[in-house]
């Protein structure tokens, strides 16, 4: 196999190389952080391609230590009980992982409560467990980070709700700016006097120091936190949405107000049900419904994204030096997936060489993405033959993969579909398809037959690649078929080769170089 190409200069690749084998990424490859939080206590171990990991282990546990903090002042006795016992069984668990020593932080909740130096002296005492508190404005960092680890680079709000507080961050150029802290989180809010409509004023009264804190902010709000992601479990059951992938799920502040409303009107038993939310996290939305609403209507976004990285991520993030941080989390994913399960490790970088010509005038995003789908053409190979066109979409739109929209997911889904299959008609995706145009539903389909075409052409070390010229004014594509590669042209490869000159309606030259 050739890999000289891997060697590639920043001219055809603008991604790197990956980082994922070098020492400081191999240190973060299993880490386990445990988040006490006000709802819940969650034990997350990330492993993996450090600088997008995957969740090796993921545990959570109910735990409500705020609830009826505001009236006594002090952590929930039975919570505590349950948030102990979950403790002492995560120690356990990281033990017989054989992890480094958990890190562990705890929010709102055990920070405001009188006994929250006591609780953290017996989880000390009883687990070995050190609980870093920290206060509101290190959690909205923290989880601002979370956001970064997803979408390097990106810019807007951070809001994280959690049961007893609610923070905001404002991050740009990948860094992480002006932050506040607030007590707008549900398990508060459901002491405040006055019903719905004394919570209404006060939610409004709080909304606007904020607002006069952080400034105006109407770029992207980025939404952390569970009762968010309930929020918007119920939003894709409002608007029939197909792909249930909460991470960058996208909203818009008229979507906001619609599902408000939606949540208003229908029994909270049939959403908690039909939005496959909790009946724990259900109890707590209408509050943050309306949170969110006067969340909207006061910072103005321009659009909204959930995001599934929050704190613990942040954690992560927090322990990679810059030059990993810098690095494109789906890249090096690709990377990572490709070294631990394809045939032939460093293919995917010949053959994303070999098919770039057909995507030469492609913008930065797209040539992204065709970078992606190379590194990850040949990772399903044990999958039986019969479904593995279908097992590649549903990897590709469901698997926990940083830095994609959902029109990516399913770009980046169609194309390794089309890497084992002519056709995407019949199978059961068909109703994600829309989230595509018809010209990016093409343009997947002629990336994954190049694939599948290139697959062909799987080349010894030292061996002159063929090469694809696409000329699209003309609609002429010229294959140079080198001596080195002519006996791996037979007929299945020129089978493959004339469907991908029908999906680019093209005439096909074949050019014998020596």
């Amino acid at each position: 196999m050739n890999t000289e190409s891997a060697a590639v200069s920043p001219e055809w690749d603008p991604f790197g190389r990956p980082l994922f084998d070098s020492p400081s990424a191999r240190a973060l490859s299993r880490v386990g952080v445990v988040d006490v939080g006000s709802n819940s206590v969650r034990l997350v171990v990330f492993d993996g391609a450090a600088r997008s990991p995957a969740y090796f282990y993921n545990e959570k546990i109910m735990c409500g230590l705020g609830a009826g903090l505001s009236q006594s002042g002090r952590l929930n006795p039975e919570g505590r009980a349950r948030a102990l016992d979950a403790i002492q069984r995560f120690q356990h668990l990281a033990r017989g992982m054989n992890l480094p020593p958990l890190t562990a932080v705890a929010t709102a909740a055990v920070r405001d409560a009188d006994d929250g130096p006591e609780f953290c002296d017996q989880v000390l005492r009883d687990t070995g467990l050190k609980i870093w508190v920290i206060d509101g404005e290190e959690e909205a960092r923290l989880s601002a980070q979370g956001v970064l680890l997803g979408w390097p680079g990106s810019y807007g709000l951070v809001c994280d709700i959690g049961g007893s507080s609610m923070e905001l961050a404002e991050i740009a150029g990948g860094r992480v700016g002006k932050r506040v802290t607030s007590a707008l989180g549900p398990l508060k809010l459901a002491s405040v006097p006055g019903g719905r409509s004394g919570r209404k004023a006060h939610i409004k009264e709080v909304m606007a120091q904020l607002t006069e804190k952080m400034g105006p902010q109407p770029d992207r709000l980025f939404l952390v936190g569970g009762s968010w992601r309930a929020i918007a479990r119920i939003d894709m059951l409002r608007r029939d949405y197909p792909l249930r992938v909460l991470h960058e799920y996208r909203m818009r502040p008229k979507d906001v107000r619609a599902t408000v409303k939606f949540i208003e009107k229908n029994d909270p038993d049939w959403l908690r049900s039909n939005a496959n939310v909790s009946a724990t996290r259900m109890a707590l939305v209408p509050m943050a419904a309306d949170v969110l609403a006067r969340l909207v209507n006061k910072f103005k976004p321009k659009d909204i994204a959930v995001s599934s990285y929050g704190i613990r991520e942040g954690l992560l993030y927090e322990q990679m030096p810059q030059r990993l941080r810098d690095r494109d989390p789906l890249i090096e994913a690709c990377h990572f997936a490709e070294a631990k399960d394809a045939r032939f490790p460093g293919f995917g970088d010949t053959l994303f060489n070999f098919i770039m010509p057909l995507f030469k005038s492609a913008t930065t995003s797209r040539k992204r993405l065709v970078k992606a789908a190379c590194l990850l053409h040949d990772v399903s190979w044990r999958a039986h033959p019969d479904y593995r066109a279908e097992i590649c979409f549903d990897n590709a739109t469901r698997a926990n993969l940083g830095g994609l929209k959902h029109s990516e997911r399913v770009f980046l889904g169609l194309a390794l579909m089309h890497r084992y299959r002519n056709k995407r008609e019949g199978t059961r995706f068909e109703d994600l398809f829309g989230l595509l145009d018809e010209s990016a539903q093409l343009q997947a389909e002629i990336l994954g037959k190049a694939m599948r075409f290139g697959a062909m052409l799987l080349m010894q070390e030292g061996e002159s690649m063929s090469s694809l010229k696409w000329y699209p004014k003309r609609r002429v594509l010229e294959f140079r078929l080198s001596n080195d590669t002519r006996d791996l042209f037979g007929e299945v490869a020129d089978a493959r080769l004339q469907s991908l000159v029908a999906s680019l309606s093209a005439e096909l030259k074949i050019i014998g170089i020596s």
